[in-house]
């Protein structure tokens, strides 16, 4: 039985005893009566909007669940790059904020520093290869 049948049936009570309406003891049970029904309907809002919000907050929680595991896995897929030996990292001159970069950009020549936008500008030296003294 729900709050707000409670206190129907409590009012049904009240007036199935046929109480004399103009005594002060019957004008106070219809008040309270009254304030009976309020909270209940009150209650009931209350527990209506509490049940949208815990809906709502279990989606926002799969959500988030969803979420973290699409970053958790680009993270970790980022990690297994920079085990790589094609990243590097570079400090720009100006601002020194360190970036890491990949052989692709090193090829491109420049890239402008994400911190400070100052153009970086790479020069590539080819690698000795086996055999060879590097100078």
């Amino acid at each position: 039985m729900t709050l707000t049948e409670k206190a129907a049936y409590l009012r049904g009570l009240a007036e199935g005893l046929n109480l004399d309406a103009d005594k002060p003891e019957t004008k106070l049970f219809s008040a309270i009566m009254d304030v009976i029904d309020d909270l209940a309907l009150t209650a009931s809002d209350l527990e209506d909007d509490v049940a949208l919000i815990h809906e709502q907050l279990d989606t926002v929680d799969e959500d988030l669940d969803e979420l973290e595991g699409f970053v958790y896995d680009e993270l970790d897929d980022e990690d297994d790059i920079f085990d790589e030996d094609d990243v590097y990292e570079i400090e720009c001159p100006n601002c020194k904020e360190v970036i890491c970069v990949d052989g692709d950009i090193l090829e491109e020549g420049s890239i402008n520093c994400p911190n400070c936008n100052e153009l970086l500008e790479f020069e590539i030296e080819d690698e000795p290869e086996d055999g060879e003294d590097a100078e």
